[in-house]
């Protein structure tokens, strides 16, 4: 596997930790459905949160949300409605973003809830 995909399963498994202490259970991790993927998907009582991981080493280019466009939202938003009809789940869905900014041995974490809509 190529270091890029190490970095990016350290940032996803930074991200599952913070939302298991956080009280969530994480339901799955890189669920696919046709083109797109969603990093985790985890439940609080009532609440579905459908997160997208961001992880990088340094946020001078920009910042790591404003890499998240459009057609990435429509493919996270498709992939959770089949999520939730494949499960048959009766559940609030909130789409969120965690970015992990490593800072040399040490990890800036954000949970930014409810980033964008499906609506």
């Amino acid at each position: 596997m190529a270091s890029h995909n190490d970095f990016g399963k350290k940032g996803e498994e930074l991200a599952a930790k913070l939302l298991s202490k956080k009280g969530y259970t994480i339901l799955f991790r890189n669920y696919r459905y046709l083109k797109g993927e969603i990093d985790i998907i985890a439940r609080k009582g009532d609440i579905l949160a459908v997160v997208e991981v961001k992880y990088r080493r340094s946020d001078h280019l920009q910042p790591i949300t404003a890499s998240i466009n459009q057609k990435k939202i429509g493919l996270l938003i498709a992939t959770a409605d089949h999520f939730v009809r494949e499960n048959d789940l009766d559940v609030s869905v909130r789409f969120d973003i965690i970015t992990v900014l490593s800072q040399g041995p040490k990890y800036k974490i954000e949970h930014l809830k409810g980033a964008f809509s499906a609506y």
